[in-house]
């Protein structure tokens, strides 16, 4: 028996030495970056009828794994929408935007399947309506094609703005009080 004992505990120690020490792997995890690019011109001015505006700080980036360029998150373009309404009569009740990315040929760039397609939505309370002379924020960040970040594919960026002008008018009510019973 006491033979049988050591024979085991010899056993366990050759077994614990070679699964619990030894070390698998060691596999460094991915190294991942922002790779940025820049659009030129970062800024624009925009007009859509009544609505006028500027887009700003415009760029897109794409998230990849460093060393093999391999892409880990497909591109998006951010910036700043600032839409104003440049009517003096009219308020406009903005419903959507679409943003389309334009070949040299004048032909929409399509996005892979994985993207869906970039549109604004003025969801936040208030900022859907704009009264003459007031302007409202938004952010964009949309997806971008893969095709149109190679060089000299991409002409231009159309912003087509959907948007509901309503009469605004001003008036004035005069109505006779009195106070007091006199």
């Amino acid at each position: 028996m006491g033979k049988w004992v050591g024979v085991m505990m010899v056993a366990t120690a050759v077994v614990v030495m070679t699964l619990g020490c030894s070390q698998g792997p060691s596999g460094t995890a991915p190294i991942i970056e922002d790779k940025t690019y820049t659009v030129t011109p970062a800024s624009v001015q925009v007009k859509a009828g009544i609505v006028t505006g500027d887009v700003t700080e415009m760029k897109v980036t794409e998230r990849v794994e460093k060393g093999s360029d391999r892409v880990v998150s497909p591109a998006k373009l951010t910036g700043k929408l600032v839409l104003k309404n440049s009517s003096k009569d009219q308020a406009v009740r903005l419903i959507t935007g679409k943003i389309q990315y334009i070949d040299a040929q004048g032909q929409p760039i399509k996005l892979s399947e994985a993207q869906t397609e970039p549109t604004i939505k003025f969801a936040t309370y208030g900022a859907e309506t704009l009264d003459p002379g007031k302007d409202a924020t938004q952010s964009l960040d949309v997806d971008f094609p893969a095709e149109a970040l190679k060089a000299k594919k991409l002409k231009e960026i159309r912003l087509e703005l959907a948007y509901i002008p309503s009469p605004y008018k001003e008036e004035t009510v005069n109505f006779t009080v009195a106070i007091g019973g006199q």
